[in-house]
């Protein structure tokens, strides 16, 4: 039991688990405050306009990238195996949002933020059916 819990899953599920889910309510926060005209209003000019010139298809990729990863990490905590599912849609959510900035913003705006949602997404997609494979989700 030095590197296990008494549930038989590792030690390091639960802080990946933990982290990701903190990072994924950070996003959810982001986005709730973005949909909200008074938070916007407050932002620096260059913030507002990219958040008032966000298409629908944009803003629906943004919540799908973030609740789902959200969700995504409660049912991974849960040891659902579901988690992986919701991991995809999450990467498809990011993958939408990154068309849309990259359209809007251009090719250098703020790209290594973007990449790295992306990576932290497949990181969590391929951890769920890593736990899936070793038993800890099913």
């Amino acid at each position: 039991m030095n590197d296990k819990t008494a549930g038989g899953v590792h030690w390091s599920f639960w802080v990946i688990g933990a982290a990701a889910l903190i990072w994924n309510l950070m996003g959810a926060m982001n986005f709730i405050m973005q949909m909200n005209p008074q938070t916007v209003a407050n932002m620096p000019e260059s913030y507002r306009a990219i958040a008032e010139a966000r298409p629908a298809w944009a803003a629906a990729g943004f919540a799908v990238a973030v609740f789902g990863g959200a969700i995504g990490c409660v049912l991974l905590l849960l040891k659902n195996a579901a988690a992986g599912y919701l991991f995809i849609a999450s990467a498809l959510g990011v993958i939408v949002m990154m068309a849309h900035f990259y359209s809007a913003a251009g090719p250098d705006a703020a790209i290594i933020g973007m990449l790295m949602q992306l990576l932290i997404t497949v990181f969590l997609i391929w951890y769920a059916k890593h736990a899936e494979r070793k038993g800890w989700v099913r």
